[in-house]
């Protein structure tokens, strides 16, 4: 595990504190849970961008979500 310096100004500080204090514990789990949620949000928008691209897109109608509600209640 690498580490590193991070300087803040006074006001990300103190919102960093207040994160850690009422969910993290630590500012290192909240550092990495910011960027775990940057990742995911990355790949979502990739994923959308390479749906949007694709050659055959698959309408987005009422029956598109009628079978991926179905599908998502048997996982």
């Amino acid at each position: 595990m690498n580490t590193i310096n991070l300087y803040l100004p006074d006001d990300l500080k103190t919102f960093a504190d207040e994160q850690v204090a009422d969910r993290y514990g630590t500012i290192s789990a909240y550092i990495r849970d910011l960027i775990s949620k940057d990742q995911d949000r990355l790949a979502s928008r990739s994923r959308l961008l390479d749906g949007a691209a694709s050659d055959h897109p698959e309408a987005a109608d009422g029956e598109y979500f009628t079978g991926l509600r179905e599908r998502a209640s048997r996982l």
